[in-house]
């Protein structure tokens, strides 16, 4: 199946919206392959990737995904870095219309890579947001920080986090203390990679699959709608379970 979609579907968003690559990367088919499963996409500026033009420190670089702007519910959003030995960086799922499509956390990156997000909206269309990162590099290579501090076991899976109200919504922003080891500097594999923020009812707000790519002592954060009480339940792939409450 095509990659593409044909213009006529949505004339009025010819300027924010395409069927080319914007970024004209060579590894944009195998990940559309692997990740997106050949779906229908559109390369979609409504789909806002924010990254820093350069990552001064390539083991924790800052990402935002935003798309809010896209017409209809959207599903899930899919993260990657393209040059990463290990690319995928989360897919989240909004379960309810209380959780914004809005997604930021810290990421590692080997080196100056392309990054991209795919929103899916109910319709099973894949919207593509892409950016550049410049990086000197290594950063999913690093020695670990986190495990050369001292008693680094007994502050595993402490979650420190605070809301900020943001009028309608408010922003829930957390890090995790977690090496977050990824397998590739002869440690094995030891990192977060489930997630669910529910209602303090018990109502499931948003679930969140993380990967190694993201960065030690990781950071998160989600917008929900008003101020009411949540709970984030928290599991590794050693079956360590981690709670908190905002």
């Amino acid at each position: 199946m095509s990659a593409c979609l044909c213009f006529a579907l949505l004339p009025a968003l010819a300027l924010a919206v395409s069927s080319e690559d914007p970024m004209k990367s060579s590894m944009w088919n195998f990940h559309y392959q692997r990740l997106l499963k050949q779906g229908a996409v559109l390369f979609d500026e409504r789909v806002k990737l924010d990254v820093p033009p350069f990552a001064e420190d390539s083991s924790q670089v800052p990402i935002q995904v935003d798309a809010r702007e896209l017409p209809g519910d959207v599903v899930q959003i899919i993260a990657w870095a393209e040059l990463n030995p290990i690319p995928h960086i989360f897919t989240f799922y909004p379960e309810s219309a209380d959780v914004l499509p809005v997604v930021a956390i810290r990421i590692r990156v080997e080196q100056a890579t392309v990054l991209r997000a795919a929103a899916q909206t109910k319709d099973g269309v894949w919207h593509v947001g892409s950016a550049r990162v410049d990086a000197a590099g290594g950063g999913c290579t690093a020695p670990s920080v986190v495990r050369a501090q001292p008693d680094w076991e007994k502050r595993l899976g402490q979650v420190h986090g605070a809301r900020f109200n943001r009028g309608e919504y408010s922003r829930l922003r957390l890090r995790v203390d977690h090496p977050m080891d990824n397998g590739l500097i002869g440690i094995p594999e030891f990192f977060l990679n489930q997630a669910q923020l529910r209602a303090d009812d018990g109502r499931l707000l948003a679930t969140l699959e993380l990967f190694p790519a993201v960065g030690e002592n990781p950071t998160l954060s989600l917008e929900v709608r008003g101020n009411q009480a949540n709970q984030l339940w928290l599991r590794d792939n050693n079956g360590n379970e981690f709670k908190a409450s905002f």
